[in-house]
């Protein structure tokens, strides 16, 4: 049986090690090295790096509707997907045996796209789940082999349910690709009535719009959290909110009511209360540009002291 693993991110890593160890992975294509960070440190996926480390070979196509040859010549029986970031050619699509497979993150025909975990929180979903799925050329739209639901907690972030997904995604592609092997799986035409779509994140989202509710800020910063992580401006400074929290506010409109959203109404011991649409905000952790990430306690010690006031307002 000759495998071909397509991913990229710490979600798939998982998901090939799982595979490796049951059936070997015979070639790993994942996402060219890209520069990261203000110093612009070249980097590997970790996808890339957990391949290696298990001594498989690595292809990383810039363009993989143009450079698809050297997967091809692999000959595979079957390809499978998860998180890798490049729409596939029909061309390599079509030729395994067994099919073309993908671990999707989301309750498909809902949230199809790139980002389906960081759109369920910010949507307020209170359940997602794991997809396995013929692929097919047009995103997201083959027919659904399993599925198995997970609960999004109110505590849940981008980073945590990614955790959650990617070992549900192991434990039923795991269960599922016996069926596929011995043809006798089970295949199911999307309803195109029920499609969602969860689009790449784009940097004008990550600003926070304190004019929102409560629990649709809460979910905006812990969807995207731990990356790219929220960001908001106070005067001429960037600050990213890393994480927050609803304050259970008494007496809120007579209080508050009539103050500015966005308005810095109260500086805890470990938070920064911050006025919203119909509540508050408490922020915990945040990061000062430039600087590191830090609890609202250190923060407030070192360059917020002089920084964060009652009455200043985050815009």
């Amino acid at each position: 049986m000759k495998i071909v693993f397509m991913g990229t991110p710490d979600f798939s890593v998982p998901i090939l090690v799982a595979l490796h160890q049951k059936y070997s992975v015979d070639l790993v294509v994942t996402q060219p090295d890209k520069f990261v960070g203000r110093r612009k440190v070249l980097t590997e996926s970790p996808v890339k790096v957990k391949a290696l480390d298990l001594g498989i070979e690595v292809f990383q196509p810039r363009v993989i509707r143009k450079d698809y040859q050297r997967i091809l010549d692999v000959k595979p029986d079957i390809i499978i997907t998860a998180a890798y970031g490049q729409i596939i050619p029909a061309a390599v699509i079509d030729f395994p045996k067994f099919g073309s497979l993908n671990v999707h993150g989301s309750l498909l025909p809902k949230l199809r796209g790139g980002a389906p975990i960081q759109r369920a929180i910010k949507r307020l979903h209170k359940e997602t789940g794991i997809t396995i799925m013929y692929m097919a050329y047009k995103m997201d739209s083959g027919d659904i082999i399993s599925q198995e639901t997970v609960e999004i907690l109110p505590t849940d972030t981008s980073g945590t349910l990614f955790d959650k997904l990617s070992l549900k995604g192991v434990q039923l592609l795991m269960d599922t690709l016996p069926s596929i092997f011995n043809t006798t799986n089970q295949r199911t035409k999307q309803d195109e009535s029920l499609v969602t779509y969860a689009y790449n994140l784009k940097r004008e989202e990550e600003k926070i719009n304190w004019n929102l509710s409560t629990k649709e800020v809460d979910a905006h910063v812990r969807a995207f959290s731990p990356q790219p992580s929220c960001y908001t401006t106070l005067g001429s400074k960037s600050i990213k909110i890393h994480k927050a929290v609803i304050f259970e506010c008494n007496n809120f409109e007579k209080n508050h009511g009539n103050q500015e959203n966005g308005t810095i109404i109260k500086i805890f011991k470990d938070g920064i209360g911050v006025k919203v649409n119909n509540g508050v905000i408490v922020i915990k952790e945040l990061q000062l540009e430039g600087k590191k990430n830090q609890d609202v306690t250190t923060f407030m010690n070192g360059a917020g002291r002089n920084l964060i006031k009652v009455d200043k307002v985050f815009k």
